[in-house]
């Protein structure tokens, strides 16, 4: 009779652990699937108004629809994807009106950092920088374009967190978050690429002069490539699109500021 009750016990704790799943399985694999699909809308692999059907995400993978749900939930708090009733998810197409109005608020945002930033600024953080300036070049030679994104993001994490403004910084991020779909568009032409690689040097050399100046129309240069040419695929393939200010323009049709 001492035996029974000892064998149920052995049943009821057997039970729940062969059917219940890892307390971190599912955010750690949605969190993979997150960045996986994110890596590809930086890298052109997935193009605005992409459908990204559920079933075929689960195939890529290997997991099931309640990993995929929760990783594409994560994607559209980031602005990154943009769920339509009864079509699912899609790849956030943003449109020239709102990549103007984002990038106009990410100059003066960034802009605000720069002019707040304490000079001169410490050694070390000029040589950590430095040294993410140097992983960007060696991507750039590379092609690794993955790579070349993840040094230009760090690159800027370091560059605006020197203001110490911590909402400000966490808004200048959010910011650059909502964009990530159209960095490909500038990143498929090696003079942007190149361009880009000279304002990091550029800004390193005004950071250590103390030149806040400087360091501002750089800041300022920066920002153009990626929304002008994402806004002249979108005329491209969809017609003339109004936008707010000359973000979409070429540099000879400005407006000087």
């Amino acid at each position: 009779m001492a035996g029974k009750p000892r064998k149920r016990a052995r049943a009821g704790t057997a039970k729940p652990s062969a059917v219940a799943p890892s307390p971190a399985r599912q955010p750690a694999a949605a969190a993979m699937i997150a960045k996986r699909i994110e890596e590809d809308i930086v890298l052109g692999r997935r193009r605005p108004r992409e459908r990204l059907v559920e079933q075929d995400l689960c195939d890529l993978v290997g997991t099931h629809r309640g990993d995929v749900r929760l990783a594409l939930f994560e994607l559209e708090k980031k602005g990154l994807v943009e769920r339509i009733p009864n079509r699912g998810a899609i790849v956030r197409g943003l449109t020239p009106l709102e990549v103007s109005e984002i990038y106009r608020v990410r100059e003066e945002l960034e802009v605000m950092a720069v002019r707040i930033i304490p000079f001169p600024v410490a050694p070390k953080d000029i040589s950590r920088l430095e040294q993410l300036q140097r992983q960007h070049t060696t991507a750039i030679a590379a092609g690794d374009l993955l790579t070349v994104f993840y040094s230009n993001l760090s690159f800027h994490q370091v560059l605006f967190g020197l203001c110490g403004n911590s909402c400000l910084i966490e808004t200048i991020d959010w910011l650059a978050q909502k964009v990530y779909g159209i960095r490909s568009y500038a990143n498929a032409f090696p003079e942007s690429l190149e361009r880009a690689r000279r304002d990091h040097l550029d800004m390193i050399k005004a950071i250590r002069e103390s030149a806040r100046d400087e360091l501002i129309a750089l800041t300022r240069r920066h920002l153009e490539p990626s929304p002008q040419a994402y806004i002249r695929d979108y005329e491209r393939r969809f017609g003339k699109a109004e936008t707010t200010d000359g973000f979409g323009k070429g540099p000879a049709d400005r407006t000087p500021r």
